[in-house]
């Protein structure tokens, strides 16, 4: 079961001084966050000042407001007003600039290569009677509330291996989440929430090659 901690996440400054990115995870992992080599990525932002927002050609982004109450998005002349936890699709090859009429935000952004990825962004709301499973290709970020993780049940196909560490001392023990810790999914034992609070579920889809 793997945890990303937002915690442990060094964050990079905007080159034009208007915020802060933390990246949570990318494809492939081995490219720079900073050179656009990743077919997709996931990362929070901070935005403490006005300004135009980086273009990504090629790319379809996703933005969801996830602390603060407004953010104004003006893409190609167009303006959009963005709520809290209202994710939002544009292209990542629009001019885009952001003003902030209640202060400063923390935004949530999923950025894939189009015609090769599709990144979705859901909200839900979490509870201590059901829990959220986290599967394959997904990614689960705790936005507020309390919140534990524990592995799933075990599938039919787990490996010799995997049943041995699955049955050692504390190995299904619930692990307690901190605000901005993201679960990661998985297809063998799928990671499960429960607790009180919101989540953001972002999935990550391949984009079957279209036959003409």
């Amino acid at each position: 079961m793997e945890i990303i901690r937002f915690a442990d996440i060094c964050p990079e400054p905007w080159r034009n001084g208007g915020g802060v990115t933390r990246e949570l995870s990318s494809h492939p992992k081995a490219a720079s966050a900073q050179d656009g080599a990743w077919d997709w990525r996931v990362s929070i932002a901070d935005v403490s000042k006005a300004g135009e927002f980086s273009t990504f050609p090629g790319m379809d982004r996703v933005i969801t407001i996830i602390d603060g109450e407004l953010l104004l998005l003006t893409v190609d002349g167009a303006e959009h007003p963005l709520e809290k936890y209202r994710p939002f699709r544009f292209s990542g090859e629009a001019a885009s600039s952001a003003t902030l009429p209640t202060g400063n935000v923390r935004d949530l952004n999923v950025i894939a290569r189009t015609g090769a990825f599709k990144g979705y962004t859901s909200i839900v709301e979490i509870s201590k009677k059901r829990a959220h499973p986290v599967f394959e290709g997904q990614l689960a970020v705790l936005l507020e509330g309390k919140a534990t993780v524990a592995p799933g049940a075990a599938v039919e196909e787990q490996t010799a291996e995997e049943a041995l560490s699955d049955a050692a001392p504390g190995a299904g023990e619930p692990i307690e989440l901190s605000r901005y810790d993201t679960v990661v999914g998985s297809d063998t034992r799928s990671p499960e929430i429960s607790g009180r609070g919101f989540v953001a579920v972002i999935s990550i889809d391949q984009v079957e090659p279209s036959h003409t």
